[in-house]
């Protein structure tokens, strides 16, 4: 049996993104930490998902070749994040569109250990 903690995705968006991103996913209703709100500013991208995956949060990037590394060293260690989802760079109004597709499809238990791109469309 899943409980809430499995079915809403709680976001924790790395440093890299769109500053605003944080307060134009919550105006939509979603759970959402910024590394300036935790202050992590400046911790490596290891401590960054540690840390959200300390608090039940995926973590969004714009890094997507570090966090591909992290995902599966962390698959070679058989330990589990939260979940990655990577993007390539794109302006605050795309990005805000494709994460609300996957927010609005997905639930935390299915990203659970698991790394997505962003989708498309």
């Amino acid at each position: 049996m899943s409980n809430d903690n499995d079915l809403f995705i709680r976001l924790y968006l790395d440093e890299d993104v769109h500053g605003d991103l944080g307060k134009a996913l919550r105006q939509q209703g979603y759970d959402v930490l910024t590394v300036n709100e935790a202050q992590k500013n400046g911790l490596s991208d290891l401590q960054q998902l540690e840390f959200a995956t300390e608090q039940n949060r995926a973590i969004f990037t714009f890094n997507t070749v570090d966090f591909i590394e992290l995902h599966l060293q962390y698959l070679t260690q058989s330990r589990s994040h939260s979940g990655i989802l990577v993007s390539q760079q794109i302006p605050i109004k795309e990005a805000i569109r494709r994460l609300l597709l996957l927010l609005n499809r997905m639930t935390a238990e299915e990203i659970q250990g698991q790394l997505y791109w962003l989708p498309f469309s």
